[in-house]
């Protein structure tokens, strides 16, 4: 399906907007399965980061989720696709960092602890993506991410967001699959 990436933030935001579950893995491998998403691209920024606000919001975070998106949407439109390989930081990573700072409203000027906290939740989870190494895989590193962030809010704010063991689905679909390096590789299946 030939759609621009406008199109594909309104189907996520849509998406996003009527997730019901406290997982954000759950919520982005709905959205993933969609024909409009492709297996690697840009649109996983904010696909990411609108999974993470919703199940934010789901699991008992206080936050204006429409509000959130508009933000997250502005910021994760300046991420460029590739910010793996080219700039050293996932861009799922950077897209969960930004929700972080769209719910606590910090910036660059920020004095506060979340200014610190967003910090060591996007090292922290950076550290682990580099102990896996790549080529690119859009859907292990929002996985990664993803369950990170959930682990991250619960232990932090209280946030009991849902976690569970992944298995992912989209193995044979990726040609630079890591295969068994993936903590989340279940043979292809």
């Amino acid at each position: 399906m030939d759609m621009s990436l406008n199109e594909k933030y309104e189907r996520i935001r849509k998406a996003a907007l009527s997730a019901v579950s406290k997982n954000p893995v759950t919520i982005a491998r709905e959205i993933m399965r969609e024909d409009f998403v492709s297996l690697h691209g840009p649109e996983h920024h904010f696909l990411d980061g609108a999974a993470f606000l919703a199940a934010y919001k789901n699991a008992g975070g206080k936050i204006d989720l429409p509000m959130c998106l508009d933000e997250l949407e502005k910021r994760t439109k300046l991420m460029p696709g590739a910010m793996c390989g080219f700039w050293g930081i996932c861009g799922s990573v950077a897209a969960v960092g930004a929700a972080l700072s769209v719910i606590h409203g910090t910036g660059p000027l920020s004095t506060d602890e979340f200014y610190k906290d967003h910090m060591e939740y996007t090292s922290r989870t950076i550290g682990k993506m580099s102990e896996i190494g790549g080529a690119r895989c859009c859907k292990r590193n929002a996985f990664l991410s993803l369950s990170a962030a959930a682990e991250f809010v619960r232990e932090k704010y209280g946030v009991a967001m849902e976690a569970e063991k992944v298995a992912c689905e989209f193995s044979a679909k990726n040609k630079q699959c890591l295969g068994s390096r993936c903590p989340f590789f279940a043979g292809g299946k």
